[in-house]
């Protein structure tokens, strides 16, 4: 997962999925269905009174959801940059604002109107509810670019694979909303406007823009306007109805006034959004002329007339569409077109990231994780930089599309997790937003799908390029990936279609050092996403598998046809031996099925392989490496002449995992996509087939966290315990335990039953909300082993409860190196005053003290089964030291106890030897490397804690300890005269001196 080099760049905001109608809501029926972005208008200078300023707009939102029932002003909302002046040349001031419609009557309808669709465009849709409560349409908004375009433009042959970017005419300028309708460079009056952009670009955006600043009274150059939503008016087939009765029964507040529609002029402003629904034929033969809007016409024929100017002629009309449609209306009725054309500059993008980024977030999550502040600021540090260092990630953005997916994919991984959001939900979801009800040609009779088209194209290309380990591909790649299977004229039709609207969607220019001319996906993760669902899907099928399905069944067949005439005939003549060799027929479609099952379990052994890869036992999980893909990597970056890493596919078998996920299949149905319940079953044996052989084996924690992410993506509990039933040992060291991380491992392993033999969780970077997020997890393990982490007291509160817990099995707890402090301690004595299965605990360098030993001495008896305690390295004195061995001495089933590099005098230790050798039964305290003139039994064990921190405990204090030791050493080795002895002692002595030379101190 690599991202490269650098574009233009722009700033964005999902917006939401489009949200369907329940019956009786059909007030304010436009429905847009793409684009998931808020975008911002930048501010205006200060304007002066009586004159209004040329460029100011209110926030708004993307995706059109449910109108509200209740009341509610249509004031100005919290915080708005006012739109520009008129859109239309020299439009009305907003002085005469209303003047066509001054009846009480109709002013009171149009503000009804006004209310309805105010609710209707203004609502967020779950997607967006996730980035906060504050979230909203005057928060978060950045304009995209429109570039005004010109007929002859349209006609320029397309760039090779639509990919590259079309150069701009010379002299057109850009456009701001408000020019829209301004007259064209001869002074004419525009009143039809085509916006154009493919998918992804922010169509559905402007729409919204356009009809909220409308609503809030920004838009004071049209006094009525009435959206259309093409995809709505396509469902309604050629069923004759007039347009007075499409805008009453979608905008019921308007009936009383729509005899005043004709005496609007231009101040009526027809949107038609998503004409590319509608299959347009402008010949008089086809569709014949009419002017009066209360005849009974096609849906189509009515915006045909409109278009024509036939139809309320002095009406103003926008429309949108993608570009393989725009010729459906001839120029000759286009007063301009303009180009959608994204972000084309770092600053939008960073403008739109810092909005979307600084999210207060809707509140803690599980375990009450919430991200800082800080934390916000320094993502967006992280992705600010990473923009500005001419990265891939900064051409994906240039769609306002994927935008959203960064922020999304980084609220994933830093923010609190949704219950069952997974990354594959998030990547469907996206896709959702952006092709849900998306046909690729509506006037070719297949009705095919857009997103199913992209699925077989883009994912065969996506698979090829796992299989093959390569992310960047070649023209001829692309083209054969396109143009296969493709002979007749309507598949080249499809094909053009898909090249003109959403090949860009998928595919970017590469822009990485030494890979000029090749091509990427937009992001890393959705060439693995399109792999998957390519395979998830069935379409990946070998010569073999696509002839023999027909010729097995027609085998079959015939079969039974034969054999039972054959059947007859032989009562009659002596051919008994002939039914037997057709019954034999019937057995192919049979073999057939053993050999699409073996197929599917190829499938699974690859998937698996790509899951357990040792030349990727010890790169970062792979939670990690896409934040890294997205926020770059700290440190310099690999010199151009470095041989490239092999390529990862780590996210590959997640993704398949996550689309066989029932909410996942139920998405991608909606999107043409359907994944059959049979196949999703056998697929998923397949898989557990598999895992169930390779899963077994000891794996680094790295590669182990990124099983666990599998089994979190798939969701299925039931597949997850089978699995993973026979895991006993859970090492994540070392992995750093985001909130998510902690999400991941708590819901796949909570629910499991058995006992865990060890839980490893030493330098994970836990704080006490993790803590409380495994806590389901812990209960189950017998060793817990949370050294290195950085845990204070207030982890010691939920430790406390981990140990009252009536489940809890754990026996051996670590909690070294720690700063728990005497007050952790406290309350860790109230956990083992209730518990009665701990039998050894390590508080080794927890920053106890004297106090923490002096409470440890005192409310020590209230356990009554610990077996070994360890307090060495805690700066305890001579008092506390010896308050705590009495009171190990005096303990019924203490028998080690560790004291060792704590700050004691000669004296003391002598004293505490002299204690444990004279109590027969007591304790052992283990203060020194030696015993009398002996090397104690537990030198190894002092050396191996010392070497294991030696890089993050105080190397002065521990050298000082080490010279302590060595001196007692050398007097004890020069105090006996067993040889045996002696030659311990210089082993030890040979051990203490080499880790004195690797702390900079004196050998001897």
């Amino acid at each position: 997962m690599r991202w490269g080099c650098h574009l233009p760049r722009a700033s964005w905001t999902p917006g939401l999925g489009r949200i369907l109608q329940p019956a009786g809501e059909q007030e304010a029926g436009v429905s847009v269905s793409n684009s998931p972005f808020i975008f911002r208008v930048q501010t205006a200078p200060p304007r002066r009174a009586g004159i209004q300023t040329p460029d100011e707009r209110i926030p708004f939102l993307i995706h059109w959801s449910w109108p509200l029932k209740g009341e509610r002003s249509l004031g100005s909302p919290r915080a708005f940059i006012r739109h520009n002046g008129s859109s239309v040349g020299n439009g009305p001031s907003s002085g005469r604002h209303g003047q066509l419609f001054r009846g009480i009557a109709a002013s009171e309808a149009l503000q009804r109107h006004r209310h309805n669709l105010a609710e209707w465009f203004s609502r967020l849709p779950r997607e967006e509810r996730q980035f906060g409560p504050t979230f909203a349409l005057d928060t978060v908004h950045v304009d995209p670019v429109i570039r005004e375009s010109t007929p002859d433009e349209l006609l320029r042959p397309l760039a090779e694979l639509a990919l590259e970017r079309q150069p701009p005419s010379a002299g057109l300028p850009q456009l701001a909303l408000s020019q829209l309708f301004d007259p064209d460079a001869c002074g004419r009056r525009v009143q039809t406007v085509v916006l154009y952009g493919t998918v992804g670009t922010g169509k559905s955006t402007l729409v919204r823009k356009m009809v909220l600043d409308w609503c809030y009274g920004r838009l004071p150059a049209f006094e009525l306007l009435i959206p259309f939503s093409c995809e709505d008016l396509s469902s309604l087939g050629p069923a004759p109805t007039s347009l007075c009765q499409l805008v009453a029964q979608r905008y019921t507040p308007l009936k009383e006034i729509l005899p005043l529609m004709a005496t609007a002029g231009s101040r009526l402003l027809f949107v038609l959004h998503g004409l590319e629904h509608l299959n347009l034929n402008f010949s008089l033969a086809s569709t014949g002329l009419c002017s009066d809007p209360e005849k009974p016409e096609a849906p189509a024929a009515i915006i045909i007339n409109l278009l024509r100017k036939y139809m309320l002629p002095e009406a103003s009309i926008l429309v949108t569409t993608r570009p393989s449609a725009i010729g459906r209306i001839p120029s000759k009725y286009v007063g301009r077109y303009g180009e959608i054309c994204g972000f084309s500059d770092t600053n939008l993008q960073k403008l739109y990231f810092q909005l979307r980024l600084n999210q207060p977030d809707c509140g803690p999550g599980a375990g009450g994780v919430s991200v800082t502040p800080a934390q916000r600021d320094h993502l967006v540090q992280m992705l600010t930089r990473n923009l500005e260092g001419h990265h891939q990630i900064a051409a994906a953005c240039f769609l306002p599309s994927y935008c959203w997916l960064v922020c999304a994919t980084l609220h994933f991984l830093h923010a609190p997790t949704p219950a069952g959001q997974t990354l594959t939900s998030i990547y469907t979801s996206f896709l959702r937003l952006n092709f849900s009800g998306e046909m690729l040609d509506s006037t070719d009779p297949s009705k095919l799908s857009l997103m199913a088209y992209a699925a077989r194209t883009m994912g065969k290309l996506a698979y090829e390029g796992v299989s093959s380990r390569k992310t960047y591909f070649s023209e001829e790649d692309v083209r054969g990936c396109l143009e296969a299977g493709v002979q007749t004229e309507e598949e080249f039709q499809l094909l053009y279609v898909f090249r003109r609207d959403a090949l860009r969607f998928f595919l970017a220019p590469s822009v990485e050092p030494g890979h000029a001319g090749t091509f990427v996906f937009t992001v890393p993760a959705m060439q693995e996403y399109l792999a998957a669902l390519y395979i998830v899907l069935g379409l990946r099928k070998t010569t073999l598998q696509r002839v023999g399905k027909e010729v097995a069944e027609l085998v079959g067949r015939v079969g039974e046809d034969v054999s039972l005439v054959l059947g007859i005939v032989a009562k009659l003549l002596p051919l008994r031996a002939l039914p037997l060799l057709f019954n034999l027929l019937k057995v192919v479609p049979r073999v057939f099925g053993r050999m699409v099952g073996k197929s599917r379990e190829a499938v699974a052994q690859a998937m698996v392989l790509e899951m357990f890869r040792e030349e990727d036992y010890y790169n970062d999980d792979v939670l990690d490496q896409m934040g890294a893909s997205i926020l770059g990597v700290e440190g310099p970056r690999r010199h151009p002449d470095e041989p490239p890493d092999d390529e990862v596919f780590e996210l590959f078998p997640m993704f398949m995992g996550g689309l066989l996920s029932a909410h996942s299949r139920a998405v991608l149905a909606q999107l043409g996509c359907p994944i059959k319940t049979l196949d999703a079953l056998e697929n998923a044996q397949a898989i557990k087939k598999k895992l169930g052989k390779l899963g077994r084996q000891v794996l680094p924690p790295s590669e182990l966290l990124d099983h666990l992410f599998f089994h979190y993506e798939f969701q299925n509990q039931r597949f997850s315990a089978e699995v993973l039933g026979s895991l006993r040992q859970l090492n994540l060291a070392g992995v750093r335990m985001t909130p998510l991380k902690c999400t991941v491992v708590a819901a796949v392993l909570g629910s499991g039953r058995h006992a865990l033999d060890e839980v490893n969780l030493a330098s994970c970077q836990l704080d006490p909300a993790g803590l409380r997020t495994l806590m389901p997890v812990l209960l189950r393990a017998r060793k817990l082993g949370l050294q290195l982490n950085s845990l204070g007291p207030e982890a010691c509160r939920d430790l406390r409860d981990l140990l009252l817990h009536d489940q809890c099995q754990v026996t051996t707890l670590r909690l070294s190196n720690n700063p728990l402090m005497a007050a952790g301690v406290a309350l860790l004595l109230e956990g083992l005053a209730g518990n009665t299965s701990l039998k050894h605990l390590s508080l080794l360098h927890t920053g106890l003290g004297d106090e923490g030993l002096e409470l440890l001495a005192a409310q020590l008896d209230r356990n009554q089964q610990l077996q070994e305690l360890n307090v060495a390295y805690n700066g305890a004195g001579d008092a506390a030291a010896l308050a705590l061995a009495e009171a190990a001495w005096k303990h019924p089933s203490l028998e080690l106890l560790h004291l060792y590099f704590n700050e004691l005098s000669s004296e003391c230790r002598q004293a505490l030897r002299d204690l444990g050798s004279a109590a027969e039964g007591g304790a052992r305290v283990v203060v020194s490397l030696t015993e009398g003139t002996a090397v104690s039994e537990y030198w190894s064990v002092i050396l191996g804690e010392v070497q294991r921190n030696l890089n993050s405990w105080d190397r002065g204090r521990v050298r000082r300890h080490l010279e302590l030791l060595l001196r007692d050493l050398e007097d004890n080795r020069g105090a006996t005269l067993n040889p045996w002895r002696k030659a311990q002692l210089l082993r030890v002595e040979g051990e203490v001196r080499a880790l004195l030379e690797q702390l900079g101190g004196p050998g001897s």
